[in-house]
């Protein structure tokens, strides 16, 4: 591709692209007149609630729903048997990978609420609609599933092996994808070879994902038009109307999706749950809106949780600390379905991922993706992205400090060149751009690498130990696809892209109108943007995997050079020249179309004025209108890449760990709004210093959860957060128009390792190697102990 295009070069406007721009939408949002989901009310609207079973494993005799139906208020008690006999159909279950034999992997069926076993604790078996929330709340405690408990297993190693308890009869081993890449003689030879091998068993934990707003969702039909609508917090409309084409057994033009505010999601919305084509149901069948909400201790249970991987990472080096071959061997738990849990964050995403920024020859990964009774583990913030780069930068702090060589050196070493891009590795990516050992000197200095002496002996008068911990990233952003750059010239003076990314949180109003101001001179004020409805969508691949600016950019981008087309053809005609002859230009009064080498100019918003009042007589073939609705190719994956630098406090006496100083040093290619990125990677660095020190998920073994709110599982807090320092390094990206590189999960992949690495410096007096996450109190001191004696 050539080289990005320049839209700085009215960098000293104040909306040009590279300003810190606020948040179009943050007024709003403050002065509480965001509109999230269940703040909408329709006309005639009743409530629904879900009925949950309260075993984690068991076969589902019968559900005697009787004496909910005749409790007051009550207008239906819906179960799974009900919706079968009703026509509706089964859940989506997401990708589908080649198992390692080459054949299919298999795919269970799941009905939209369970007819014949339960699978997890909060497994949907019935809905219960009535004309209160109160009544329906009441009703579904009086729904008595009659239930023979089974045998459970919520360890994806333990599930899959002998013995254990089958989740489906399509899967008696719970595997449910055995996967494998990479030539695994190769690789055995480059470790039989090796001067030193590292090896580490690292246990990934699992967390709840608990966006500010739990899921909610208000299903209607109109029987008029056989049309289903269903508004809902998601990840982008346009897919989520695909994904309930099955459930509802419905051509794609009978759905609508609408989604207005979201109040977070970190991927968990991305996918569709039972809920919603269970109150859709409901709605036909009651001819009625139908209204659900999630409460938060539900949304514990039924949203989909995040991470849990169980890995053991073993890495081959040379006498001088050179990588040979990196082995990557374990366990993905994927819960109990496949329609919010996915495979590919401990299989695809591992493989991607693992690379980093070093010169790896070769790579094995071996992982089975398994069956559990547990909640559905789906994407959370990276998706594998920050595993991936967590276990190859444990592994190399631990080689480094077997073999005796400097952290900092033992990476220099392995530092894929600047001068090697494109650089293929082989998990059969593309590097096209980078500067990693510039990266990581940059972070050494902004970070005060030498000064850590001296503030190590300060720690040490207090009582503390202190320890310091690289981080340095490398990320896979999302897969490519088709976008919509859609351009509407509003007849209010108004101008509306309208794009299929969705903004949960990220901001996109802002650096979208940076875009096209840049592009077309359009005053930065009015500029709109329009993502929430599928009926006015051509394409939309959702925002997810840090490609939202990459995507919906380029299709703003090449969309802008369509209005511009169209906007010569129909100048040509209110100026009175050959169409060869306008020229286009961004001045600092906005955009306008010239006849070349005269001052005689139309701007672009006073031509569509006179286009919007009709006082424009155009012939025929020429353009009637400035708007356009184009559908791009999205542009292939991006690196987004950096350097965390963390140091960590510890309190030997009590376990206490504490994050005291945090620096980065960050290359996302093009930044167009330097503001929201340094906040999106504030936000990832937090999650990830969550589930470092604090977040897990615990199951009895029965099943049962033991951190079923927020009175047993913490969440960091700002409090107990440090100030970051933010650096940036910018190599624009050739994949892509922008030349950016994507932000919004970056955050984690580098604070995972970095703050890992840092704790296990500080506990390395006392001989510690390793410590899982989430190192809390009681771990630190129980590791102290135990080395200690």
């Amino acid at each position: 591709m050539n080289a990005p295009i320049d839209l700085t070069q009215y960098a000293e406007e104040k909306y040009a692209v590279g300003q810190p721009v606020p948040r179009k939408e943050d007024p709003t949002l403050l002065r509480g007149q965001g509109r999230y989901t269940d703040d909408i009310n329709l006309s005639g609207q009743v409530y629904a609630v879900m009925v949950r079973s309260p075993y984690a494993h068991g076969v589902i005799r019968s559900i005697d729903t009787g004496a909910a139906k005749a409790m007051p208020g009550v207008l239906a008690v819906l179960t799974g048997a009900d919706l079968v006999a009703a026509g509706m159909g089964n859940m989506p279950s997401g990708m589908s990978f080649k198992m390692r034999d080459g054949g299919d992997m298999p795919k269970p069926t799941q009905t939209i609420l369970t007819t014949d076993k339960v699978r997890f604790v909060g497994d949907p078996i019935a809905l219960v609609v009535a004309e209160t929330r109160k009544q329906a709340r009441d009703a579904a405690e009086a729904v008595m599933p009659d239930i023979d408990p089974l045998p459970a297993v919520t360890e994806a190693s333990d599930a899959a092996a002998p013995g254990a308890p089958a989740l489906f009869e399509a899967t008696p081993g719970n595997v449910i994808l055995d996967f494998h890449h990479g030539d695994g003689e190769a690789v055995a030879a480059a470790f039989a070879k090796a001067a030193h091998v590292t090896r580490l068993k690292i246990l990934n934990s699992r967390v709840v994902v608990a966006p500010m707003e739990p899921r909610s969702a208000i299903g209607e039909y109109d029987p008029a038009t056989e049309r289903w609508t269903l508004r809902l917090g998601s990840q982008g409309v346009f897919g989520m109307r695909q994904l309930l084409t099955g459930p509802l057994k419905a051509p794609i033009d009978k759905i609508r999706v609408l989604t207005g505010n979201v109040g977070g999601s970190f991927g968990m919305k991305a996918s569709c749950y039972p809920e919603y084509p269970a109150i859709l149901h409901a709605a036909r069948l009651l001819g009625r809106p139908v209204k659900w909400t999630d409460e938060r201790g539900e949304s514990f249970l039924s949203d989909s949780h995040g991470r849990a991987h169980d890995m053991e990472q073993e890495i081959a080096l040379d006498q001088d600390g050179r990588i040979l071959a990196l082995r990557v061997t374990g366990y993905g738990n994927i819960g109990a379905y496949l329609s919010n849990g996915t495979v590919l964050q401990p299989t695809g995403n591992i493989v991607k991922n693992t690379i980093g920024v070093y010169a790896t020859p070769l790579q094995e990964v071996t992982a089975k993706a398994v069956f559990t009774n547990t909640s559905p583990v789906g994407p959370y913030r990276g998706a594998g992205r920050p595993e991936g780069n967590y276990y190859i930068e444990r592994l190399l702090d631990t080689a480094a400090r077997e073999m005796g060589i400097d952290p900092v050196e033992i990476r220099r070493r392995n530092h894929i060149q600047p001068d090697a891009m494109p650089y293929k590795t082989p998990g059969g990516t593309t590097y096209d751009s980078g500067d990693f050992p510039t990266i990581l000197e940059k972070a050494l200095i902004v970070a005060d690498w030498d000064g850590f002496s001296l503030r190590k002996r300060q720690s040490a008068e207090r009582g503390k130990l202190r320890g310091r911990g690289i981080g340095q990233y490398l990320e896979v952003t999302g897969p490519p696809g088709k976008e919509m750059g859609g351009i509407r010239f509003e007849s209010d003076g108004t101008v509306t892209i309208i794009t299929g990314t969705l903004d949960y949180g990220q901001g996109h109003a802002s650096p979208f109108a940076q875009i096209l101001s840049s592009r077309l001179g359009i005053p930065f004020e009015k500029i709109n943007l329009l993502q929430g409805d599928s009926d006015e969508l051509l394409a939309g691949g959702g925002t997810g995997g840090s490609k939202s600016l990459m995507a919906s950019g380029t299709a703003i981008v090449e969309g802008a050079e369509k209005v511009r087309e169209q906007g010569r053809k129909i100048a040509s005609h209110v100026l009175e020249a050959a169409e060869a002859d306008i020229e286009f230009e961004v001045i600092r009064g906005g955009g306008r179309f010239r006849i070349a080498g005269t001052d005689r100019s139309i701007g672009i918003m006073e031509l569509a004025a006179k286009l919007a009042d009709g006082s424009v007589q155009l012939p025929e073939g020429t353009p009637a209108t400035l708007s356009v609705s184009h559908v791009a190719e999205s542009p292939p994956f991006a690196y987004p890449n950096g350097c965390h630098i963390a140091e960590v406090e510890v309190d030997p006496d009590t376990g206490v760990a504490e994050v005291v100083r945090y620096a980065m040093v960050n290359d996302f290619g093009v930044i167009v709004n330097p503001l929201l990125v340094e906040g999106q990677a504030h936000g990832g660095i937090v999650q990830g210093i969550g589930q470092a020190f604090l977040e897990r998920v615990v199951y009895d073994e029965s099943g049962q959860p033991l951190t079923g709110s927020f009175m047993d599982y913490a969440l960091p807090r700002a409090n107990e957060m440090p100030f970051f320092t933010f650096a940036s390094h910018p190599v624009p990206a050739r994949t892509n128009l922008l030349g950016s590189k994507g932000c919004g999960e970056a955050g984690c992949a580098g604070a995972l390792p970095s703050v890992m690495n840092a704790l296990v410096d500080a506990l390395s007096v006392y001989g510690i190697k390793h410590i899982d996450m989430p190192a809390t109190p009681q771990r630190v001191w129980e590791a102290i102990q135990a080395a200690r004696n």
